[in-house]
């Protein structure tokens, strides 16, 4: 994709041509560029992202917590329905969590996504849970244990002992997370609004390249090579992020035990 980005219509008609093209094409990028509105869309993009992906970690960690840790009516139960959320596909339940949306108001508005992500039912909050839980188990009750000895309380407990320990499983859940979210198109799309993201915008950028390169306009042929170049705009930042958050990932990767080791 990378190699295409930068070449010619010719080039990619060629079958001569595979890896390396006959001329760098820096301006399928710069189309792209302004066809996406990056400045903009970038950082409206990170922010809803980041601001779900904040959301949904913390909630995860204190729903994992309280499941790991304490005793109470219909728990067994409670934990089922929690994983049949994400057992089940979105579509069966898309109609009736829109009708909620619409009635309440926040439907083609970022509180469509961010309620559900503040209540513990974002985008794959089951694994997430699931991940806190896990991890929350391995905690060794002698700690919260003299910990109330010592007089602090449930809240001060997760906070200053659960939460630090839990380090590696806040780093998988928020990355996981923040690509999720990221690449979502489908639930956002419904829900939030066709433009919210950049890869909405990847959706709907035929029509909006057109808008802003008309036929008969300088550099209006619209190739394969300008679309592929506005997905690497697209997927660049995650790739910037695992770049250097890679180390830490797979470290906290094997520390939670996600493989199920």
């Amino acid at each position: 994709m990378t190699t295409n980005s930068f070449m010619g219509q010719s080039d990619l008609i060629n079958d001569g041509v595979k890896w390396i093209p006959r001329e760098l094409y820096f301006s399928n990028y710069v189309q792209a560029w302004k066809v996406l509105e990056i400045k903009d869309s970038f950082f409206e993009t990170a922010f809803y992202v980041l601001k779900v992906s904040v959301l949904i970690t913390f909630t995860s960690a204190i729903t994992g917590y309280g499941f790991a840790r304490f005793n109470f009516p219909f728990k067994k139960t409670l934990f089922v329905l929690m994983l049949a959320t994400f057992i089940l596909p979105s579509q069966i339940t898309m109609t009736s969590t829109m009708v909620i949306m619409r009635r309440i108001g926040i439907i083609s508005t970022q509180k469509a996504m961010i309620y559900p992500a503040f209540f513990g039912q974002g985008i794959n909050s089951a694994i997430y849970i699931l991940i806190f839980y896990q991890f929350f188990r391995t905690i060794p009750k002698v700690l919260s244990e003299s910990a109330e000895i010592d007089g602090a309380s449930e809240f001060r407990i997760f906070r200053s002992i659960a939460l630090p320990l839990a380090i590696p499983s806040i780093v998988v859940v928020f990355l996981f997370s923040f690509v999720w979210y990221w690449n979502e198109t489908y639930l956002t799309g419904l829900m939030a609004g066709s433009n919210l993201t950049l890869p909405l915008k990847i959706l709907t950028f035929k029509s909006s390249y057109e808008a802003l390169f008309p036929p008969g306009t300088s550099g209006a042929a619209l190739n394969e090579a300008v679309v592929l170049a506005a997905n690497m705009l697209v997927i660049l930042p995650l790739l910037i992020i695992y770049f250097f958050g890679q180390k830490q990932f797979t470290e906290s990767i094997d520390r939670t035990g996600i493989t199920g080791e």
